[in-house]
């Protein structure tokens, strides 16, 4: 694999780090940390014997007293571990634990409380095109996504089909996290049609004939599988009627493209679309994992049926962003943002399209794709 540097910094510190599988956690740590005791809990033999006697971390630890730095990969597989973690903690012997997971669903259930806040919480995301530079390609991202497992494999297209097989089988399956698979398989084909949409849970459950509150809970096990987000409205100081419902995003183009089902009725510029959507989605939402500010990602829509696809918020950032899958901006496709700007002259506001050219339509900056991507750096301010 192409050795890629990652905006992901070292807090210092112990921490958790959460991502979806394949994002690089594990190449990150072992690039950034050395020497290290090593629990790879995705190894069957070492799951069995931590399952059976958490308390052998001790003793792992205590063999290796030079060695400053703990590393559990993958937690979630025991979470009974965190209370040695916390014991050897409360120790304080000087040394770092890093815990990694790609789910917290095991770790809510077990009513565990991430270590009282004794240790930091970020996360990693898919790739970010500032990272990629020139070997990023915009099609090849709209269709195949930038999670790094998929990226960096020789057949990318068949390894996206097998990580999302991988989900289906070790997460949902492997953890017991639905009692019908095959249930929540055709449910994640039916979430792929909300995908860059308002989400309704009611149509949602009459699409896959199962009750409302079972899809309440199949989006909770997306959510907490790190699979999918919602994203709330921006209500602040509402001059409006505004809907009330959140928008839904898989966390990776590629992996909706992958679950979201074609056929002859579906027009691919509007497949285009929701994956545009969902990439500039995605790179907001990891510009603001990575940065140092409170910022967050809301969408902005009126009953009316006027919409923003983003509003960034945070002490630093305010910023509402326009998504159109066109090689060209019309003064029409600005009506949402002009009434955007209305009620927050405060903000700025751009259009993010498929055109080559940097324009100034009424007062609007208009900004081809590749070049926002690739202006979104975590040590940058996110502005136009």
């Amino acid at each position: 694999m192409t050795s890629v540097a990652r905006f992901l910094e070292d807090p210092g510190g112990s921490f958790f780090l959460f991502g979806p599988r394949g994002t690089g956690k594990s190449t990150w740590l072992r690039h950034n940390f050395r020497d290290t005791v090593w629990v790879d809990l995705l190894d069957r033999e070492t799951h069995r014997l931590y399952v059976a006697k958490p308390e052998r971390l001790r003793q792992a630890v205590e063999a290796r007293p030079a060695r400053r730095i703990v590393v559990l990969d993958e937690v979630q597989k025991v979470p009974d571990l965190l209370d040695v973690v916390h014991q050897l903690m409360e120790e304080n012997h000087g040394r770092r634990f890093v815990l990694t997971g790609s789910s917290a669903r095991k770790l809510k259930r077990a009513g565990v409380d991430l270590l009282a806040g004794r240790a930091a919480n970020l996360s990693m995301h898919p790739f970010m095109v500032s990272e990629l530079g020139s070997d990023f390609v915009l099609d090849d991202a709209l269709r195949l996504g930038l999670v790094p497992v998929v990226w960096a494999a020789a057949n990318p297209a068949k390894a996206l089909s097998a990580y999302v097989g991988l989900y289906l089988e070790q997460e949902v399956k492997a953890e017991a996290l639905v009692r019908d698979v095959g249930a929540f398989a055709r449910f994640l084909e039916a979430m792929s049609f909300s995908h860059a949409a308002v989400l309704n849970v009611t149509n949602v459950a009459r699409e896959c004939q199962v009750s409302r509150n079972t899809v309440q809970g199949y989006v909770e096990v997306l959510e907490d599988l790190l699979l999918g987000y919602r994203v709330p409205v921006f209500a602040r100081r509402a001059q409006r009627h505004l809907v009330q419902h959140p928008k839904f995003y898989f966390f990776d183009t590629g992996v909706f493209r992958s679950v979201r089902p074609t056929g002859p009725l579906d027009a691919p510029e509007e497949l285009a679309g929701a994956a545009l959507e969902g990439l500039v989605a995605q790179h907001l939402r990891s510009w603001i994992a990575y940065r140092d500010e409170d910022a967050h990602l809301y969408y902005w829509r009126t009953k009316s049926g006027s919409e923003v696809d983003f509003v960034v918020y945070g002490p630093e950032t305010f910023i509402a962003v326009e998504v159109k899958n066109s090689r060209n901006v019309y003064s029409r496709d600005l009506r949402a943002l002009r009434s955007f700007m209305q009620d927050y002259p405060q903000a700025q506001a751009c259009v993010v399209y498929r055109g080559r050219e940097r324009l100034l339509l009424d007062g609007v900056l208009c900004v081809p794709c590749e070049e926002f991507l690739l202006s979104i750096r975590p040590s940058c301010p996110l502005s136009t």
